[in-house]
Parts: structure tokens; C-alpha cells; sequence
């Protein structure tokens, strides 16, 4: 019997492994398969050629030309003179783009300070018309007060 036991966990134990061969076959034919769906798919796709008109190419030159440190046609680290007289014409050309940020800053700035000072100059009109305000109220007081005490002593 323990020979027939053997042989049958022999069995068992092979058949499982068998299986377990058979299931990692067709987990990697699926996700081989999926894999070749997403490339067919990919492949579908048609990227069009972005059209750029004659003049952004011109302006994508000049960019280029104007930020550029090396290029192919410099001998590095002594330009030729093409390349001295190409940056003494990119130097004296009109900017196409003009970095404006600092600008922006600065009129942001005064607006701001010009804001506040107008606010203070509000401020002080108003703390200006309170005081005077006050004052007037205080007179009053004082004027009712003397009204009173003189119609006491006329009664007196």
C-alpha cells in the first residue's frame, strides 16, 4: 500500500505541476496577445504634420540664432569671422521677442504703491473730518452744559 501511496502523490504532485505549466502558457499567449493588440493600435494611429507657415519658421530661426552658444559651423572656442559678423547682425536686429517681465514687475509696483497712497491720503481726509467732527460735538456739549448751569443760577 505505501508503494501505491507513493505512486499515486507521484501522480498527483505531476499532474498539479502539468496544470500549473499549461496556465502560465496561456497567462503569457493572453498578455502576449494584449501586448499585440496595443501595438496594432498604436500603429492605427496617424500623427499629422503639424503645418508651420513660412513666417514662425523665420521667427524660430531667429530665436534660435539668437540664444544659440554653438553651433555646427563654429570652431570651437575661436569663431570665424562669418560667425562674429552673424552675431553683430543678430545683436543690432530688432528683437522679434522683448522679455517684458521686469517691466511688468516694476509697473506692478507703482500701481500698488500709487494704491496705497491714495488709500492714506483717504485715511487722512477722513481722520481729518472725524476730528472736526469731534470738535464740533465737543463744542456743543460744552454750550448745552453752559445753558444749563446759567438757567440753574437764574432759578436760583
Amino acid at each position: 500500500e505505501e508503494d501505491l501511496l507513493n505512486d499515486v502523490c507521484r501522480e498527483v504532485v505531476q499532474q498539479w505541476s502539468e496544470s500549473q505549466v499549461v496556465d502560465a502558457k496561456e497567462e503569457r499567449e493572453d498578455e502576449i496577445q494584449a501586448i499585440a493588440s496595443m501595438m496594432e493600435k498604436q500603429a492605427r494611429i496617424v500623427v499629422k504634420p503639424k503645418e508651420v507657415s513660412q513666417e514662425e519658421k523665420q521667427r524660430k530661426a531667429a530665436l534660435l540664432a539668437q540664444y544659440a552658444d554653438v553651433t555646427d559651423e563654429e570652431e570651437y572656442p575661436f569663431p570665424g569671422p562669418v560667425e562674429t559678423e552673424r552675431a553683430l547682425c543678430i545683436l543690432n536686429a530688432p528683437a522679434l521677442f522683448r522679455n517684458t517681465n521686469v517691466e511688468d514687475v516694476l509697473n506692478a509696483r507703482k500701481l500698488e504703491r500709487e494704491q496705497l497712497r491714495d488709500e492714506f491720503q483717504k485715511k487722512k481726509e477722513q481722520d481729518k473730518l472725524q476730528r472736526e467732527k469731534d470738535k464740533l460735538a465737543k463744542q456743543e456739549r460744552k454750550e448745552k452744559e453752559k445753558k444749563r448751569t446759567q438757567k440753574g443760577e437764574r432759578k436760583r
